[in-house]
């Protein structure tokens, strides 16, 4: 793999929205979610119209071809904890998962936004085996509402 790191730009929009897609946690045996989901306003105000200079985030590409984002945003979505901290959402495309590229993105991600913003949230349901990466990367539990857990990290 030859792995670069770089700032997503405007015309990255397309790919976020596979990464939403892919962000979308599907316990494994469960068919996954149909495209159309994406176009629920809850859903959509993660990516729709990027590009405003509170949006931040990182791309991994592997020679090129971008494979994995993670980016912030000011939203009431549904990881809000206040409104001076943004929303991360992050996803890797599944054949590159567990090789340590999440890890890498946030660990870009934190150092990318640190002189913008005190900390970050995001919420992920309780069964997702990437809560275990959220927690060892310093992410705290600040809500659990049934089986949604709202995280919140300090990245200052």
């Amino acid at each position: 793999m030859n792995l670069l790191y770089r700032a997503i730009e405007k015309s990255d929009e397309p790919f976020l929205w596979e990464m939403l897609y892919q962000a979308l946690y599907v316990p494994e045996g469960e068919p996954p979610f149909p495209r159309e989901i994406l176009q629920q306003p809850e859903i959509k105000v993660y990516v729709e119209n990027w590009g405003a200079d509170s949006d931040q985030g990182v791309l991994a590409l592997n020679d090129d071809s971008p494979i994995g984002a993670v980016w912030v945003r000011k939203i009431k979505g549904y990881g809000f904890v206040a409104e001076d901290i943004p929303e991360l959402t992050i996803a890797v495309l599944p054949e590159f998962r567990g090789s340590g590229i999440g890890s890498n993105l946030m660990k870009q991600l934190f150092s990318f936004i640190s002189p913008y913003y005190e900390a970050v949230s995001l919420s992920v349901t309780a069964a997702n085996p990437a809560m275990k990466l959220y927690q060892r990367l310093g992410f705290e539990i600040v809500k659990v509402a049934g089986n949604s857990v709202t995280m919140k990290k300090w990245v200052r």
